[in-house]
């Protein structure tokens, strides 16, 4: 017989990271397993990682230590690590200094991660070609509010950012079918999610590598359509692959929020042609110009990287004026910082990281100011919101404008009428740093 295990489970990384967790999760509660919020409680550590960034590989170094601490204070305890560690360059750095691990379960083997640890399966070789990708017959677990998914319809990426790791890390792009797609939304949405956050690295790639004619505009158009009272976000697009089929659909869709996550990196032709972003300013500058003809209310969410190889600082000053004539809602930046097997890391003229990190702190307080006057705007104004959680007199919701565990929040004072997980409207009475403050909507 399967002995059941108590396990915790460590989602480290990013929304894309956090399906896999509850993917790994699922795989566990459905063979019998229980899963524990105290590590103490358990007797298996799931360490699911990301090795985007040197600050997320620090933090999986930092999970591990835990772990192992975890582990040597009682007997037959376990640890199992997965996700894209295991495809970097630093990975066997990692299993030489936390050789406590119990099993290192690479991308591919995601799914069988159980199995690799109790049932003696075989795993796939290393070094094997990224060719995982989750669907709907999958179990899963929402580790998320019960009324907030992630919906994540492809995995890796054929973009080759000059900078990025991502293809190296988790392959070439794989697209789900638009079928499994609907099928999993259907089921989410019936399972009482009222935030549907459409996710991928690229998510306008969708499609790209299949011959069926799926495109993200198709399943945007269907998600659509889909029945309930529900809302669409959209995280993750490149500029280079709006179509005005796509803007249409969103223009015209019912469902889906006036709000678009779109790194831009930077504005420069030469620095864009250096990224191997392809697109140039002029498209960067009429895409941005389309959409907000197009979709009313939209908020536009970028991140810029400074002190890539070579920026001079006329390039800089450019992306500087960029950004005060383009008054983005929300926005991120990077400090550039050469990831291994890139080949921005073998770029000439590379930028002391000091350098890059004044750039990115400049940056970001021309778009503070930006930011505040946005948020002051939105006094007198009434939004529909989605109330995230009540902590005793307050109601903590989000309206278009927010993404989850990214933006910002809206303030309300808690009535008995107000439940986690229901939409009101609310009228904005003022603001609290990026934050508001609002009041029930009497109509």
């Amino acid at each position: 017989m399967n002995k059941s295990h108590q396990f915790f489970i460590a989602a480290l990384g990013c929304p894309k990271n956090l399906v896999e967790s509850e993917l790994i999760s699922g795989a566990f509660l459905a063979a019998g397993d229980s899963i524990c919020f105290d590590p103490e409680d358990a007797d298996v550590y799931l360490i699911n990682t990301c090795a985007f960034l040197p600050e997320a590989r620090g933090e999986a170094a930092a999970e591990l230590t835990d772990a192992v601490e975890w582990k040597k204070s009682a007997p037959g305890r376990r640890i199992a690590v997965a996700g894209c560690l295991m495809n970097h360059p630093q990975f066997p750095e990692f299993k030489e200094h936390f050789k406590e691990v119990d099993l290192w379960c690479q991308v591919n083997d995601t799914a069988r991660l159980r199995d690799l640890l109790f049932n003696d399966a075989i795993p796939s070789p290393a070094g094997e070609k990224c060719t995982y990708l989750c669907d709907e017959t999958m179990p899963r677990i929402q580790l998320t509010l019960p009324h907030v998914a992630y919906l994540k319809i492809c995995d890796g990426c054929n973009n080759c950012c000059s900078y990025c790791a991502i293809p190296n890390l988790r392959g070439e792009l794989r697209s789900r079918k638009l079928a499994s797609v609907l099928a999993e939304a259907e089921t989410l949405v019936k399972n009482g999610v009222k935030e549907l956050i459409v996710i991928a690295q690229d998510i306008t790639a969708y499609g790209h590598d299949l011959d069926s004619g799926e495109t993200l505009a198709k399943l945007l158009v269907e998600l659509d359509k889909l029945p309930g009272n529900f809302t669409i976000r959209l995280l993750y697009t490149h500029p280079a692959h709006y179509t005005a089929e796509l803007i249409s659909v969103l223009a015209n869709a019912t469902k889906i929020l006036p709000y678009l996550d779109m790194p831009l990196q930077h504005i420069s032709d030469r620095i864009l042609t250096a990224m191997n972003r392809h697109t140039d300013g002029t498209h960067i500058r009429e895409l941005i110009s389309k959409l907000r003809s197009a979709i009313p209310n939209l908020t536009l969410r970028t991140t810029f990287i400074t002190g890539l190889p070579g920026e001079t600082e006329e390039e800089f000053a450019e992306l500087c004026q960029f950004v005060k004539d383009s008054a983005f809602e929300r926005m991120g930046v990077f400090a550039f910082a050469p990831e291994p097997g890139t080949p921005a890391a073998k770029m000439p003229d590379q930028i002391p990281l000091e350098v890059a990190e004044e750039r990115a702190a400049k940056l970001m307080e021309i778009q503070k100011n930006i930011m505040k006057r946005a948020q002051r705007k939105k006094i007198g104004s009434i939004q529909r919101v989605l109330i995230d959680q009540i902590d005793g007199g307050t109601a903590y919701a989000r309206g278009s404008a927010d993404a989850p565990d990214i933006d910002n929040l809206i303030l309300i004072p808690a009535q008995r009428t107000m439940k986690p997980g229901s939409f009101i409207n609310v009228k904005i009475i003022k603001t609290a740093g990026c934050d508001l403050i609002a009041e029930k909507s009497r109509s």
